[in-house]
C-alpha cells in the first residue's frame, strides 16, 4: 500500500457508536506532538486490520521495544520517524527563523537542514534526533 507524503499521523483506534454517529478517537499524544489541531478538518482513511496483521504488528512492536536499551515499553509517546545516521531524500518546504531549511516527513515531523533553500530536493543524513525534530546534513544536492 502506498502512503501519502501528506500523512500527519498514524494510529490504531476502535470505531465506536455515540448517538447517531460513528466515532474514532484521536490519541492525546497526536495532539500534544502537534500532528493535528483540534477544530481543524482532516481527511481520514480507515484501513481494515486482519488477524495476521494484528499478531505481526504486536510481535514486531514487542521485539523492537525490548531490543531498545532501557526503553520504556509502556510509553504512548510517538517515536520519531527517523533515526540518527539514516539517509533520507527530502524537499525543503520552508526556511526557519535562523535561515535553515525545513523539510517535513511522516506525521509532519520536521527535519532541519542547514544551508538549504526552499524548493530544493536534497539527500540528507540525519545527524541528530529529538522527540519533535531532527537535524540533517546535506550529502547530495540533487536527486
Amino acid at each position: 500500500m502506498e502512503i501519502s507524503d501528506q500523512l500527519l499521523c498514524l494510529f490504531n483506534a476502535e470505531v465506536t457508536v455515540k448517538d447517531d454517529e460513528y466515532v474514532v478517537e484521536v490519541p492525546r499524544s497526536e495532539i500534544e506532538a502537534g500532528s493535528v489541531d483540534p477544530g481543524e478538518v482532516y481527511r481520514v482513511a480507515l484501513i481494515s486490520r486482519t488477524e495476521s496483521e494484528d499478531s505481526t504488528s504486536t510481535a514486531s512492536s514487542s521485539s523492537s521495544s525490548s531490543s531498545s536499551s532501557g526503553a520504556d515499553t509502556t510509553s504512548t509517546e510517538p517515536q520519531p520517524p527517523v533515526e540518527q545516521g539514516e539517509v533520507r531524500y527530502v524537499e525543503i518546504e520552508d526556511i526557519g527563523k535562523q535561515g535553515d531549511g525545513i523539510a517535513r516527513v511522516e506525521r509532519g515531523y520536521v527535519i532541519i537542514v542547514p544551508d538549504a533553500e526552499i524548493g530544493e530536493r536534497v539527500k540528507v543524513e540525519v545527524t541528530e534526533v529529538k522527540s519533535n525534530f531532527a537535524v540533517g546534513e546535506i550529502i547530495d544536492e540533487t536527486y
